[in-house]
């Protein structure tokens, strides 16, 4: 059976992986018929109306599942294709009572014009009666223009199954949200992600990079117990009476929300074991400064400080020496960690930046335990970045001598832009050198949200 989902119309690339993700979940075949980047509306064959139930109950970059009647570039063919494939279905709904809309676009109709477009369906046989609100059966007439073009390019027909769970959206919108920071990531995001990675009930999810909770929170959304933990002890304590913990509160899951703790990556006091189902996380990017993680810069110890009798490190107001940290070796680090800490078929999402001026595949990091099961962008004016999802191999799988080869690389620059070459290219505004080697003028300065 063919349907067609009505998309919205932002984070394009998103939206088809998110519908690959969901159909992976909750094990069913989906095959794309019609898709589009530039169009909202995608046709899809599924088993039956059940599969579209259940890929419309955790969509987010969707409003709609439609089971297709027909469709064509203009209304002859239109109405010559829902006699084509649906005459055999219309006596089932003769009584029920239903209503006709109409759904354009990049154009739009008016009343009078709607109606002129409803009219001729009356060869369908309804007798029932006609309500606004509450009808039985709900048909939607969709209209595709090409912008500025005064008839549509194509048409679709289509009954409706279900709704999506897009009120999501605004039910986690952060403006609402009682403990954000300037890097807390956007709820349509942090959901989108959640579901690409394949969160779910009875299963564990961890953010090594949590800062207020943005995806724990989206993850126990959909039912994952998680977790996360941050390098800023401020992030994960909070504030007076707002923290990630009232968080949770504030949307009814503190059930599903384990605890989060003070750590950075390469530190970190989890036991090396494979007990993840996800790991999600969006790593900062090291622009406004460059990163650091714990330890000495000569990487030697230090003798321990004591102030008035007690260890200054275990002083709540002890603030850990850092030590300048590639924003690459951290990719690794992240690809390695999730390696380590994934169960069979477990979902890293990593969100990482990349230039506008570069070719999109180019600098994906890789490792033989994992492979890459999407990639999407999101593009801002000077820069973009991509949100790329791995799901974690059998070790029968894996090439062992990759492996090793892998696990051998180290870092060897020291210096924040040479640690960080996205650091570097931002503020030189993205922009090609000049024949000289000299960098071009650097980039207006604007906040970079990265969780």
């Amino acid at each position: 059976m063919d349907y067609l989902i009505r998309l919205v119309q932002v984070h394009e690339s998103f939206r088809k992986p998110e519908i690959q993700a969901l159909a992976e979940l909750a094990q069913i075949n989906v095959v794309f018929l019609v898709y589009c980047e530039y169009s909202p509306y995608c046709i899809v064959r599924l088993q039956d109306e059940a599969a579209a139930r259940a890929l419309a109950s955790r969509s987010i970059l969707s409003q709609g599942f439609y089971e297709l009647w027909g469709s064509g570039t203009n209304y002859d063919q239109l109405h010559e294709d829902i006699r084509r494939r649906t005459s055999a279905q219309w006596a089932q709904y003769s009584t029920c009572s239903f209503k006709f809309e109409v759904d354009t676009y990049q154009s739009k109709r008016s009343e009078a014009e709607q109606r002129k477009l409803i009219e001729p369906f009356h060869y369908l046989g309804f007798h029932g009666p006609v309500k606004m609100r509450n009808a039985d059966q709900k048909f939607f007439i969709f209209e595709d223009y090409e912008f500025g073009a005064k008839e549509p390019k194509q048409i679709h027909l289509g009954r409706w199954i279900a709704g999506t769970d897009r009120d999501a959206v605004y039910s986690y919108s952060l403006k609402q949200r009682k403990y954000i920071s300037t890097t807390s990531m956007d709820s349509e995001l942090a959901l989108v992600t959640a579901n690409l990675s394949l969160a779910g009930p009875d299963k564990i999810f961890y953010d090594p990079f949590v800062g207020t909770g943005s995806f724990p929170i989206a993850c126990s959304h959909f039912g994952a117990v998680s977790l996360g933990s941050d390098i800023d002890g401020r992030s994960v304590r909070g504030k007076k009476n707002r923290n990630i913990v009232t968080n949770f509160q504030q949307y009814g899951i503190l059930d599903r929300y384990l605890d989060g703790f003070i750590s950075d990556l390469t530190h970190s006091p989890l036991r090396a074991t494979r007990l993840f189902d996800g790991i999600i996380c969006d790593p900062p990017y090291g622009v406004r400064e460059g990163l650091k993680v714990l330890g000495s810069r000569d990487g030697s110890g230090k003798e321990v400080v004591f102030i008035d009798g007690e260890a200054a490190h275990l002083q709540d107001k002890y603030i850990p020496p850092k030590r300048p940290y590639s924003f690459e070796v951290m990719l690794d680090d992240i690809l390695n960690f999730a390696a380590l800490s994934l169960v069979d078929e477990g979902r890293l999402s990593l969100w990482m930046p990349t230039a506008n001026d570069e070719e999109v595949e180019l600098g994906i990091p890789m490792h033989p335990c994992l492979e890459v099961v999407s990639v999407c962008v999101q593009a801002f004016n000077k820069w973009s970045r991509r949100l790329l999802t791995y799901r974690r191999l059998p070790n029968i799988e894996v090439d062992d001598v990759t492996l090793r080869s892998k696990l051998e690389e180290q870092a060897r620059r020291v210096t924040a832009n040479d640690l960080n070459s996205f650091r570097k290219r931002y503020f030189q505004g993205f922009k090609a050198a000049t024949e000289n080697g000299e960098a071009s003028t650097a980039a207006e300065t604007v906040v970079l949200d990265h969780r």
